[in-house]
């Protein structure tokens, strides 16, 4: 069990050093952007700029793949949500052998109206990508969409995640067991090792993930 963890960590921070690199996340404390929800935040992320490297996307593609074995066993079908996680599932799916589908943000305005793009059946076991974890809403939402469908959900893997609380409450509530191959904290004590922040920032940093709706103001 030691071992495991110690993998998960060195793979958290193998991958926050990688966003940093090809800036997928940016980390500006001392002059945040604005996010649309009207949030003041000092980080911003893009994590789809990891498509651009073929050597970072072949990673992820591998650690997804080794987290989702290691954490759900038998799956029967990748379902990827849109955007950011439509190019990452696919590529999984590939690895793993396996269909694979996806969930847009909303119903198609026209045709079929359909919110689940792709050949999905009643009964499968389906593991969900992300690329990001905010809040949690989007996720869970393609994730009830699926069940809607009467496919078992058996939980969620992304690439990054904020670990803001009311994500986790939210995904305690659905009973959607989710992980991410990287995380804010981990973030943090490698964007200080690589001098991408300094040590006086960490602590606006922290105020910023415990209270992100008033930092700031």
């Amino acid at each position: 069990m030691q071992n495991d963890a110690n993998n998960s960590n060195e793979t958290a921070l193998q991958i926050a050093k990688l966003l940093l690199k090809v800036k997928a996340v940016k980390l500006r404390p001392n002059d945040p952007f604005t996010w649309a929800s009207g949030w003041k935040s000092p980080i911003y992320c893009d994590n789809r700029l990891t498509l651009s490297y073929p050597q970072i996307r072949t990673f992820i593609r591998q650690e997804f793949v080794r987290k989702i074995q290691e954490e759900f066993g038998d799956v029967d079908l990748i379902a990827g949500v849109a955007t950011g996680g439509i190019a990452l599932g696919a590529l999984v799916a590939q690895e793993m052998g396996l269909p694979f589908a996806y969930v847009r943000s909303s119903e198609k305005a026209h045709g079929m109206t359909n919110l689940v793009e792709g050949v999905v059946e009643s009964g499968q076991r389906i593991v969900v990508i992300e690329d990001l974890i905010s809040t949690g809403g989007s996720s869970l939402k393609a994730v009830e969409a699926l069940r809607t469908l009467n496919c078992d959900v058996k939980g969620l893997v992304a690439i990054f995640t904020y670990d803001f609380e009311i994500a986790k409450e939210s995904f305690k509530a659905a009973k959607c067991k989710m992980f991410a191959l990287s995380n804010y904290n981990e973030l943090i004590v490698q964007a200080l090792a690589d001098e991408f922040i300094q040590e006086k920032d960490i602590e606006s940093l922290k105020q910023w993930r415990n209270n992100p709706a008033k930092w700031k103001k």
